[in-house]
């Protein structure tokens, strides 16, 4: 159904309601599926009709179209036979059980069966988990809540829950001026003409002529479709299923592919340039031929494929809620609109990205061809990269034409910078012929990967993608092509179809589909799956010139912004599912004389310069929000660019340089790090200094106060704090600088509960089982403790008023959570040693399934259930360690006691790859996606590189143990999230690696108050800290980059004083860091109990990172770290 026809609907919908015709009202609702009323269906639920709500919603949703829908049948169909059982009425709830709740049987058959035991049940409250189900009104209540969460959440309901807003008596008012219309074309119109009917087209009857007709009385709603409608569906096809297109934007514009982009245009923002019918046909099929012949058109196979996968069922409790936009309050404050930076770059800024992880990182492309990384808030340039031609002999013959033509450097711009999504890397476009590729370790250099002739003439735009999984490079230029490219410089894709030179380009997904929006030098919008078969879609955007397109944050909302040859801009957003125009933004002044840029930061605001000024709108508003000069010097089209908290906006000056500005939040961001409570610390003198002068002045050694300032990516000659060479590009140290990062800094030691937040599970001990792994569920709404008799228990929040998130807290004690069957999930332990097993664990990603051993066979339980659902890999060899594959978990590496690795697959039970490589059980296994490996580390104190697709063995190396101490000991491995470095554990130290070449860049051994053996390490979440547990109860909370101890945690603040006091030494075996909160972990015992531990709500964090100096802080010696492979004798002390 057309746009048009679709608005009809609506239309009609609006009259029916004004003339009280309720049931026909409802009745196309259902029918038409376009607009889901929820007050009615709130209506009938409270009233308990459940055949009407059914089949309501059987207009939008079927039992079972997704998991939310399933959910949602299973709500309603549950409370119905709860009612029945209320009454009591156990005829009727057979009766509901046996036809509305079998279906469920097929997903989840223990649940099924926990519900026809409620039969049996006198009053089904005695059941435990409905103890504290009210009356029937109650009960309905409380169901509609969770009924609204789930609507809203599912795809098939996105667009459908909100009414136009119409002007009343719509319909009447469009008749009434159809009428108007042609009473005008009347050939002798007369004055006040009497109406008397809609089923004919109005004409005045001439002086004496014919009678008028018959006057027919009937409602407009009556009215069929006349013929001045027949346009209304001339628009091309569109989906026949509307909740499918929603389900997908890209499905809804790739339906519309025939449309004609200036008919769709018209039908929203009145586009006077018309469609000729003979372009229709053309835009049906790829323009670009198939590159393999016998290929199936995308929209009769794919397209089915993609709505069959969008509508695959999941378990009935498999249900995940997205995260929704926020409706909360917000305020101008939210902007980043104070000027806290000014920069003088010393060429025209072209183009700018801030880091993605790094939010005070920017990288800026220039005029004169130079790349310059700075660090904003110190207003320190990195790295300068001045223009340069790798190796010009490899370019095509056009451009050494080019560059023979110019005696020095040729005049090229950077058309765009732009960093991959992990931060690693760095791309840069020029407007002649190249892109360039470096790679970022972190450190203060940017090392060149590659460098490609990529376009003839100028590289108009670059952006980073993930077509199956595989990070790829997207450029396009003036030749009018799109290309794709892996990071081997290695051509992937050519997309042809553009008639004029390609402006800019959108990569992007939804769900599985990866696709890329092109934008040309003449208004033409396209869109291209990677396969080589040409545009899916063919529109024009607004203006018909150069327009920019982009997402929202969260990937859910779709914009573009561009100007017309006449100075016209235009900012809209669009309707993916029917590749039409949304809404139009308003502020613009009448001309420009270049294109606008824009930005959208906070899935809220948008912001373009224009006019000396940036202009900010509200999304959700078409009306200008405010604009800020930023204090003047500003271009008549300024570039800009938010940071990925919107916390700081880059905008390009006049004078050849760009400001900084920011929000409260953005503007601590640029301050120094400091700890609290810093006046505390000063002495009098210097708290009068700065309330006099400024900053204190204070006498210090210049080379203590050399700040660090290299990555833990790259190893850098700094040795007890001093560094032996100079840095280029690094400006002068002022004393302001050498005073705050100098500032009193003391190590945080917590000695008392009271100094932290903490929850014990259970409340008494087992010293009998140790608790030797420990997982947080992925969701975080539980801990999974294994213990040392192969027995694992799971602890869960309870969502209520103490904990409204559900989340793991260290403020209310989670639940020993039991199906009510009592399983225990318990490993075949018999004829185990239990004193020698070495038990493993892993945790599927959907927390549906758990997997472990303990000496005996592998188990893999229902998580729900606590049922084993298959066991393999009997002992001997005994599996030492589990670890998912991280893109298919049906794919498991498994460590075994005989120091092999097994690749296996569980759905066919087949070892698919024996990995052979150590010489001793292996201990530790980790993924990396980015490089493509598997890092294994065994009790051989080796670390070997596995390649993930072919599982040939690339590399081996022996961590380095300290002089004096005995090479024993399992050592551990995890990835940090940027995929690239890796925590090493041992109990002698901890060490930070390169993955990509497995160089030592960082070694942390025990030393002073941390004196004993590492029991165990992990990453924070979001891998900025390290927890460390230590044999004599210690943990230590690490800077992650630098492996410095910012935080000591004695065991007296965790641990009861019988525990203390004991015979037996209490310490933890494993720490699990929380995998939403990074400043929360857990930590099991040896005397089998589970701690949950949180900094104070006043403190927030574990302590602040050190400063670097000469390793002595205020005083007393630092923990702290090697930098890069020297032998053990020289690591700092």
């Amino acid at each position: 159904m057309s746009s048009l026809s679709r608005e009809l609907v609506f239309l009609i919908l609006q009259f029916l309601e004004e003339e009280k015709f309720k049931e026909s009202v409802h009745k196309l609702e259902k029918e038409s599926g376009f607009f889901f009323n929820l007050k009615y269906f709130e209506e009938k639920v409270q009233a308990g009709e459940w055949e009407e709500v059914e089949k309501y919603l059987s207009g939008f949703t079927k039992v079972d179209d997704n998991r939310y829908s399933m959910k949602i049948f299973f709500e309603i169909r549950k409370q119905k036979y709860l009612e029945a059982l209320d009454l009591p009425d156990k005829g009727k709830a057979v009766e509901v059980l046996s036809t509305d709740m079998k279906v469920f049987a097929t997903f989840n058959e223990e649940l099924y069966k926990e519900i026809t035991q409620l039969l049996t049940l006198k009053n089904f409250r005695e059941n435990e988990q409905l103890a504290k189900y009210g009356d029937t009104k109650a009960a309905r209540s409380i169901m509609l809540i969770e009924l609204k969460k789930l609507i809203e959440a599912n795809p098939l309901f996105r667009e459908k829950l909100v009414f136009p807003t119409l002007k009343s008596s719509r319909l009447r008012t469009l008749i009434n001026q159809s009428l108007n219309w042609q009473h005008q074309l009347c050939k002798n119109p007369r004055p006040n003409p009497d109406i008397k009917t809609l089923f004919t087209d109005h004409t005045c009857s001439p002086p004496n002529g014919p009678l008028a007709p018959t006057p027919v009385n009937l409602p407009v709603a009556a009215v069929a479709k006349p013929a001045a409608y027949t346009p209304l569906g001339a628009h091309g096809p569109f989906p026949p299923t509307a909740a499918a297109a929603n389900a997908n934007a890209l499905a809804g514009w790739m339906a519309n592919a025939s449309a004609s982009s200036s008919v769709q245009a018209a039908v929203v923002a009145a586009s006077s340039i018309p469609v000729h019918q003979n372009q229709v046909p053309i835009l049906k099929r790829p323009r670009t031929p198939p590159a393999t012949p016998g290929m199936v058109d995308y929209q009769s196979t794919d397209h089915e494929q993609l709505m069959k996968r969008l509508r695959s069922a999941h378990s009935v409790e498999e249900v995940t809620y997205p995260t929704t936009r926020q409706q909360a309050s917000w305020s101008l404050d939210d902007l980043p609109r104070t000027v806290a930076i000014t920069m003088h770059q010393g060429s025209t800024v072209t183009s700018m990205d801030f880091h993605p992880s790094h939010h005070t990182l920017l990288l800026v492309g220039s005029s004169n061809g130079e790349i310059t990384l700075w660090e904003v808030s110190s207003r320190e340039r990195l790295v300068s990269k001045p223009l340069k031609i790798w190796d010009a002999a490899v370019c095509s013959s056009a451009f050494q034409a080019f560059v023979a033509r110019e005696k020095d450097v040729p005049p090229m711009s950077v058309s765009r910078v732009s960093w991959s999504p992990d931060g690693n890397f760095v791309g840069v476009a020029f407007t002649k012929h190249l892109i360039q590729l470096y790679a970022y370790d972190g450190s203060n250099d940017l090392r060149q990967k590659f460098e490609i002739d990529a376009h003839s003439g100028g590289v108009n735009d670059l952006a980073f993608a993930h077509p199956n999984k595989q990070l790829c490079l997207v450029s396009c230029g003036d030749d009018k092509m799109i290309k794709v490219w892996d990071l081997a410089g290695q051509r992937l894709f050519h997309f042809a179809g553009h008639e004029a030179p390609v402006y800019s380009i959108c990569p992007h997904h939804k769900e599985n589909i990866q696709f890329i929006f092109s934008t040309a030098f003449d208004g033409k919008i396209k869109a291209w799956l990677y396969d080589n078969m040409g545009s899916r879609v063919d529109y024009d955007a607004p203006g018909h010139w150069c327009t920019t397109m982009l997402y929202s944050a969260d990937g859910s909302r779709l914009f573009s912004c561009g100007t017309s040859k006449d100075g016209d801009s235009y900012l809209v957003e669009w309707n993916e599912s029917e590749g039409a125009i949304k809404r139009s933004y308003t502020g613009f002044r009448k001309k420009s004389a270049g294109v606008v840029q824009f930005d959208t930061t906070q899935n809220h605001f948008l912001a373009a310069g224009e006019d000396s000024q940036i202009k900010f709108w509200d999304m959700d508003n078409t009306n200008i929000l405010t604009s800020t000069d930023a204090e003047g010097g500003l271009p008549s089209l300024p570039r800009l660019r938010f940071n990925k908290e919107g916390n700081l906006l880059a905008v390009t000056t006049a004078d050849n340089g760009f400001k900084i500005l920011a929000n409260a939040a953005g503007l601590r961001s640029l301050r120094p790090i400091e700890p609290p409570s810093v006046e505390a610390l000063r002495s009098p003198i210097e708290s009068a200094a700065s309330k006099v002068s400024g900053p204190p002045i204070t006498n210090v050694n210049a080379v203590n106060c050399k700040v660090e300032r290299s990555s833990p990516v790259r190893p850098s000659p700094i040795l007890n704090g001093v560094e032996t060479t100079g840095r280029s590009m690094e400006k002068p140290r002022t004393m302001e600088d050498v005073t705050d990062r100098t500032k009193a800094w003391q190590l945080s030691e917590i000695v008392d509960a009271v100094q932290c937040r903490l929850v014990s599970m259970p409340e008494g001990t087992d010293s009998s089982s140790k608790v030797v792994r420990l997982l947080y569920t992925n969701s975080g709404i539980g801990v999974l403790a294994l213990g040392s008799n192969g027995v694992q228990k799971l602890w869960k929040w309870a969502r209520n008023e103490q904990n409204p998130s559900g989340k793991a807290t260290a403020n209310v004690a989670p639940q020993h959570w039991q199906p009510n069957s009592g399983l225990l999930m318990a490993n075949d332990v018999s004829g185990v040693n239990l004193e020698e097993a070495v038990p493993c664990i892993a945790l599927s990603k959907n927390d549906s399934y758990v997997m472990s051993a303990c000496g005996g066979k592998v188990s893999l339980f229902n998580m729900m259930t606590f049922k084993v659902m298959t066991t393999f890999m009997p002992a001997p060899p005994a599996s030492t360690f589990l670890a998912f594959h991280p893109q298919d978990n049906n794919i498991i590496a498994i460590g075994m006691e005989d120091s092999t690795i097994h690749i296996y697959n569980v759905r066919v039970d087949e070892v698919k790859s024996k990995l052979k490589g150590h010489q001793k059980r292996i201990t530790g296994l980790a993924f990396s996606t980015n490089l493509n490996i598997l890092v294994s580390s065994g009790a051989d104190a080796q670390l070997c590189v596995w390649s993930i697709d072919t599982w040939e063995k690339r590399k081996s190396v022996t961590i380095q143990i300290p002089a004096g101490k005995a090479l024993v000991g399992d050592t551990r491995v995890q990835f940090h999230s940027d995929q690239m470095r890796l925590l090493v554990v041992h109990e002698t130290q901890l060490a930070i690696y390169d993955a990509s070449k497995m160089d030592r860049i960082r070694q942390w051994v025990p030393q002073d108050a941390l004196s004993a053996p590492i029991s165990y390490a992990a990453y924070s979440c979001n891998s900025q800290l390290v927890y460390a547990t230590f044999c004599d109860g210690n943990i230590g909370v690490f800077d992650a980059d630098t492996l410095r101890l910012r935080c000591r945690i004695a065991p007296s603040a965790y641990m009861s004083q019988s525990a203390l006091n004991g015979s037996q030494s209490v310490h933890p075996l494993v720490v699990a860091a929380n995998p939403l909160d990074p400043n929360q972990f857990a930590v099991g015992l040896t005397d089998g109990s589970v701690k949950v531990i949180e900094p104070t709500e006043s403190e927030g964090k574990w302590g602040s990172s050190p400063p670097m100096d000469n390793g002595l802080l205020n005083g007393r010696t630092a923990s702290s770290s090697t930098t890069s492979n020297h032998t053990p004798d020289q690591t700092q002390r």
